[in-house]
């Protein structure tokens, strides 16, 4: 098979790039091969040294390597890259120093190396090219889909859903996604701890492993006691239809996304958006959506007792929802993405 891909990242929790690179293998025409390390050598720098010793060593001349998580051999150059985003270049001070500091070594070289890269929005496209100063020709949108799983899911279901993640039988605002500190977690908990005297019975529901100082920094304490927050820890892929579908809003106030899957989802399962609008975000959601400044404490508790209060019209937002999703459709990102190999492949 002439198409090798390196699917190191699925040896992990299904976050956003491992659904993305999923959904594209389950739908791709083109035969390949999957090459992993296995999850024991999968992360951190037993991934990594894998990853440039050993994986390059697995594709034979003539095959073409499709990394589709910000990272790849350098030995490899017949290899087209997904690069999601560009964090470690943009703001290293999110992360670990050892981390930024390798992907500021590895993205410029990668970038330069492969033959292609792909990415999910204009946003990410044009960071790319300025920063890691690639031609543009060299750089593909293939804007990410959302499954045909996320659609709206009846009550019955949504109780089922809340007595598994023993959630109580009242109404939610949700945030979801890996909480890390560009998801800007702080902003939404304050605006919760002022939103409290509006509240009534309504809960805060966040889903994503919590206790990281480098999410809260050096004011976590601050957090603990904040009242009618439920925190989940990672939910399981099948029930989160039902999360989305039954949250009051779904709010995503990161300030800074390559595409935004979680927004994407929850539209599509009517739940009404309050997203930032900085970065990539405002292309996922368009005009079906809320956007402020994700760094907006007063703009976001407006929003929140406009919810609660029932004085926002939500099922207008449901229904620009629904029809924002219906545009994005993996079968499209498939597409745009086989024309690269395509391309590549032939060589």
């Amino acid at each position: 098979m002439p198409l090798i891909v390196n699917t190191r990242i699925m040896d992990k929790h299904m976050t956003g790039v491992q659904r993305y690179t999923q959904e594209i293998l389950e739908r791709l025409s083109i035969p390949f091969r999957s090459v992993s390390p296995g999850s024991q050598f999968s992360a951190g720098i037993k991934g990594h040294t894998w990853e440039q010793l050993s994986l390059p060593f697995k594709v034979k001349k003539g095959e073409l390597l499709w990394s589709p998580s910000n990272t790849g051999p350098l030995l490899v150059s017949h290899q087209v890259v997904t690069i999601h985003d560009i964090v470690p270049i943009d703001h290293p001070e999110w992360l670990s120093k050892k981390f930024a500091q390798w992907y500021q070594f590895l993205l410029p070289k990668l970038a330069k190396r492969c033959v292609h890269i792909l990415t999910d929005s204009e946003f990410s496209k044009s960071r790319i090219i300025d920063a890691l100063c690639v031609p543009e020709k060299k750089v593909t949108i293939a804007k990410v889909g959302v499954s045909d799983k996320y659609k709206p899911i009846g009550e019955s279901v949504i109780l089922q859903m809340k007595q598994e993640l023993k959630l109580p039988e009242t109404p939610y605002i949700l945030s979801l996604g890996s909480l890390e500190p560009r998801k800007n977690l702080v902003t939404l908990l304050k605006a919760w701890k002022l939103a409290q005297p509006y509240i009534g019975d309504v809960k805060l529901v966040i889903s994503g492993a919590r206790g990281f100082q480098r999410v809260f920094g050096d004011c976590q304490d601050s957090f603990d006691d904040i009242p009618n927050v439920i925190y989940t820890g990672h939910v399981k892929d099948e029930l989160l239809p039902a999360l989305y579908s039954g949250a009051l809003m779904f709010f995503y106030l990161s300030s800074y996304e390559g595409f935004g899957l979680p927004p994407l989802e929850a539209m599509a399962c009517g739940a009404p958006v309050c997203v930032g609008n900085q970065t990539s975000v405002p292309e996922v959601v368009g005009k079906a959506g809320i956007l402020v400044n994700p760094f907006d404490v007063d703009a976001v508790v407006d929003v929140m007792k406009t919810v609660i209060s029932g004085e926002l019209n939500t099922s207008l937002y449901r229904e620009a929802g629904l029809q924002q999703a219906k545009r994005f459709g993996w079968d499209e990102v498939v597409a745009k993405t086989a024309r690269v190999f395509d391309q590549y492949l032939e060589l």
